[in-house]
């Protein structure tokens, strides 16, 4: 019961309802959102706006501007009118004039007000419409309330490891980097200390730092979190906790966080002895969602707060999106390298298109390296990648170099960033023209948050999807009823088992990539065989052995013992190699996913799998709609009732629409 009310609670886009009003004051509350003629729980058509996945209407995100007009349904819409709420005028500065943003976005002005009176909060927000600021100034402002003297620089001379405040926690290293950075500029007035409690960094020095100046403010990942809070010497603790955030919660769920998440809430204060405001702010809401809800926010005090219109533009009506079918695995980075020499011929011949920007996503870490050994090469063949700057980024990289290379593409007028999934959600990068994206993504919503990190801020932008032959058909059953529309490309037909040599672009990539060291070609191929699809696992181990064999005449594809074999399920499977090698293998240190903190890998195939007939369109879109809304008895609470208002299916799917076919 308590979950069902998560997705209840709003069916009006913008507007709050509180379950504490709801259980007292239920036939009163129920005639003031009907229409006059209607005694029901249904909110009048024009105001169900409730959706599920806006992942799938990741719009571009709004820049702040004073200029950009935007409807608003909030009670305020400028950062100044802050003061009339009780911010403190040094936090209303940082924004106005040290930041000089003026207009909310419609997710600030939304949020903002309703999460300043102190209840708890349940938000639905898509990434990159300015939430950081949504639920920064609140919980910033409500440390200032409950200590006036937080509000001025001196009490940062007071401050000690043990006075922490506030508390955010975000999926990704990169994602809570970015928060920290933004809540240090809002806190540059104050006394507020931020600090960073991430993965991929020294435990120590950031324990020293804490000591050293404090912290009120703590951003980190659950991982960090739980590790700090849970050693008695680290001295980390939070008797004063007055707010907690949990962003992008839908996402620390999907790689993994919830042991961790549990563990957190039960080594932090009773929120009822210290009366301590959470903020939850999830893109979907999915029953663990739900059921995360549950443990952090308090039944009987919390608001929803729906920020996805029903008219929100769908990302794919935005982005002109393609795909590739290629003959196998030997004829993906062929195909990808010829795209982006036509993109930059394109740019070449008319300097008025946007400089060419691509984020390119890769199915797995091991791959990620190749590619970018592969890029390596093409520069030292004086090709014109040489004028091109690449960067690479995953998660076994360390967050230091992490950072550098997301900084540095962030700047760049043009580039190119080979990644894993760590930066398909959550991160900004300004003007990215492409996102290309290689190999079937693990779900629908994984390509819809990749493709969103193109078309932003109402500029222009492309999808570009490359597949093997042996990932269409999974392809197809995932993204159903998506306008995805075939591209042809001379890379992606060639036949190496022919000798054909027709592409010059498959030569160079061919050859580029024979050359790449074996242990990095070794650790890709590893890497891809950690996930698979036994109907398709022939089709991929033919079309390894043809990149390997025919195309980069390798003597055979790299060694892999029966044990390995068997431990990964691969039985009876034609064309691998368990020879004992010559050296030693790397099989035992292949990639796993993508790290804790930073997404995981292409998760399992839940036996829905691809297979290789590439002349059949899109199969059946799963999703089951809305449902029934008629005909249900009274919600008992707040969150019953947003689960029975939820929009998609009880596994958090996609939304109802009719099964489509496509020439893909």
């Amino acid at each position: 019961m308590f979950r069902q009310s998560l997705r209840r609670c709003v069916r009006i886009s913008g507007a709050s309802f509180a379950a504490p009003a709801l259980r007292t004051t239920r036939p009163v509350v129920l005639k003031s959102i009907a229409q006059p003629s209607q005694i029901a729980l249904r909110a009048p058509a024009s105001l169900n706006a409730f959706r599920l996945y806006s992942s799938e209407a990741a719009a571009a995100a709004p820049e702040q501007s004073a200029d950009a007009p935007q409807q608003k349904s909030g009670s305020i819409s400028r950062f100044e009118d802050l003061r009339t709420l009780g911010v403190h005028d040094n936090l209303v500065n940082s924004i106005t004039k040290g930041l000089k943003y003026d207009t909310m976005t419609d997710v600030q002005s939304k949020t903002i007000e309703p999460a300043l009176k102190g209840m708890d909060m349940v938000a639905q927000a898509k990434t990159g419409t300015g939430k950081t600021l949504a639920f920064l100034v609140p919980i910033l402002q409500r440390m200032i309330s409950a200590d006036p003297s937080l509000a001025t620089r001196r009490a940062r001379f007071s401050a000690d490891a043990s006075d922490i405040r506030g508390i955010i926690i975000s999926p990704t290293r990169e994602l809570a980097e970015q928060i920290a950075v933004e809540a240090e500029k809002l806190c540059q007035g104050t006394g507020l200390v931020v600090q960073r409690a991430v993965g991929g960094t020294q435990k120590r020095q950031m324990l020293m730092e804490t000591r050293r100046r404090g912290c009120h403010l703590l951003v980190g990942t659950p991982g960090r979190l739980n590790d700090l809070l849970s050693d008695r010497s680290s001295g980390i603790r939070a008797p004063n906790l007055a707010a907690i955030v949990l962003d992008e919660a839908d996402r620390m769920l999907d790689v993994g966080f919830e042991r961790e998440l549990q563990d957190i809430v039960s080594q932090l204060p009773d929120a009822k002895e210290t009366q301590r405001q959470t903020l939850l702010f999830s893109a979907t809401i999915p029953s663990n969602v739900i059921n995360l809800a549950r443990q952090w926010v308090r039944p009987d005090n919390f608001d929803f707060i729906q920020t996805v219109s029903k008219d929100d533009v769908l990302t794919h009506e935005k982005v002109k999106q393609h795909v590739v079918n290629c003959r196998g695995w030997g004829n993906v980075l062929p195909s990808l390298y010829e795209l982006m020499h036509t993109e930059l011929e394109k740019r070449a011949k008319n300097p008025d298109l946007l400089p060419f920007k691509a984020l390119v996503f890769l199915p797995t870490t091991g791959f990620v390296e190749l590619a970018s050994e592969v890029d390596r090469s093409m520069k030292q063949m004086r090709s014109q990648y040489d004028r091109v700057w690449s960067w690479r980024i995953h998660s076994k990289l360390t967050q230091p170099a992490r950072t550098k290379a997301a900084d540095q593409f962030r700047a760049a007028t043009s580039g190119i960033l080979f990644s894993s999934d760590v930066t398909a959600r959550g991160l900004d990068f300004p003007n990215v023209t492409h996102v290309i994206q290689v190999g079937a993504p693990s779900d629908r919503e994984q390509y819809i948050h990749r493709l969103g990190r193109t078309g932003r801020a109402k500029k222009e932008g492309e999808g570009w999807l490359i597949l093997p032959e042996s990932d269409i058909r999974k392809a197809r059953t995932e993204l159903a009823g998506l306008p995805i529309e075939p591209s042809a490309l001379e890379s992606a037909k060639v036949d190496f088992t022919r000798g054909e040599t027709s592409s010059e672009i498959t030569k160079a990539v061919t050859k580029a990539a024979s050359e790449v060291p074996e242990m990095v070609l070794e650790k890709a191929y590893l890497s891809l065989w950690g996930q698979f699809d036994t109907r398709t696992a022939q089709a991929k181990a033919d079309e390894l052995k043809e990149w390997w064999v025919d195309g980069m005449q390798k003597d055979n594809v790299p060694f892999m013992s029966r044990q390995a074999l068997e431990k990964r399920g691969i039985r009876n499977i034609q064309g691998m190699n368990t020879t004992s090698p010559r050296r030693p293998s790397y099989e035992d240190d292949q990639p796993r996913g993508y790290g804790r903190d930073s997404g995981r890998g292409w998760g399992s195939d839940s036996g829905r799998g691809f297979g290789r007939d590439s002349g059949r369109g899109f199969g059946r879109d799963s999703g089951r709609g809305v449902g029934r809304d008629s005909g249900r008895r009274a919600p008992r609470d707040g969150f019953e009732k947003m689960e029975q208002d939820r929009f998609g299916d009880k596994r958090g799917g996609r939304p109802q629409q009719r099964a489509q076919r496509s020439s893909f």
